[in-house]
């Protein structure tokens, strides 16, 4: 097969506006990931493309971005679904949008990763350890309210598709409250309260416009829009 990569570039170093760098690869398989191509253009082609990528099987979330007008993990996607005919595929990518682009396919992350820390994404429990030394249990059914949302790797593709985050980024975003899900409704965390005042905010859950971009993007297939509606459920009942 061919590809023909259509990739957004972007150099703040030469003062010039974004522009469209055109690709040609030969010879690549239907099973190629985009992240392939992009090596192949990199190591090939034009080694000042500048992208992130980590570990490349859909673990570390770096290598997110806009393909063919979808988010997604470029490590996760495969040639063979992104059609084309005639042994032909013509792939656009571009960096993630609504998050500041600092080279090519590289966005700043400073502001997502803000929201994150802002809704205390880690467990609070100030009471003794266990006398046996054992860890803090809890019965499979409570570990159940909050297993899905335990599989975000914070790649930020559901947070930049969503429009209310375009609108105005002060918006916490889908992450951000996936991560609040997480321990907001696990049983041994006693910070519930706090994390449901984070999201009563102005630009807290209530932001949500139920879109469905958001879980239509998650590469994890995170239900994140019936998780913020547990959260907003949860503001108004007063309870978990």
């Amino acid at each position: 097969m061919q590809a023909k990569l259509r990739i957004r570039r972007f150099n703040p170093e030469d003062g010039n506006k974004p522009w469209w760098g055109e690709y040609t690869l030969d010879n690549i398989h239907r099973t190629d990931t985009v992240l392939d191509l992009l090596h192949r253009v990199k190591w090939e082609q034009d080694g000042t493309l500048a992208l992130r990528r980590s570990c490349g099987h859909g673990v570390c979330g770096s290598d997110a971005m806009c393909i063919n007008g979808a988010n997604a993990l470029a490590c996760k996607t495969l040639v063979n679904r992104l059609g084309g005919k005639d042994d032909v595929v013509e792939i656009q990518i571009e960096p993630l949008p609504g998050l500041r682009v600092e080279k090519d396919l590289i966005v700043d992350m400073d502001p997502f990763f803000d929201h994150y820390k802002s809704v205390m994404p880690y467990f609070v429990n100030d009471e003794p350890v266990p006398a046996d030394g054992r860890e803090r249990l809890q019965s499979p059914e409570d570990r159940a309210r909050f297993d899905d949302t335990t599989k975000c790797i914070l790649c930020a593709a559901c947070t930049s598709s969503c429009p209310s985050f375009w609108a105005d980024d002060r918006y916490v975003g889908p992450s951000a409250i996936v991560q609040a899900h997480r321990f907001i409704f696990d049983s041994r965390d006693d910070a519930f309260e706090e994390r449901l005042a984070i999201m009563a905010e102005e630009f807290g859950v209530w932001r949500c416009r139920t879109i469905f971009n958001c879980t239509n993007a998650c590469p994890r297939d995170i239900k994140i829009t019936a998780a913020i509606a547990e959260v907003k459920r949860a503001i108004t009942s007063g309870k978990v």
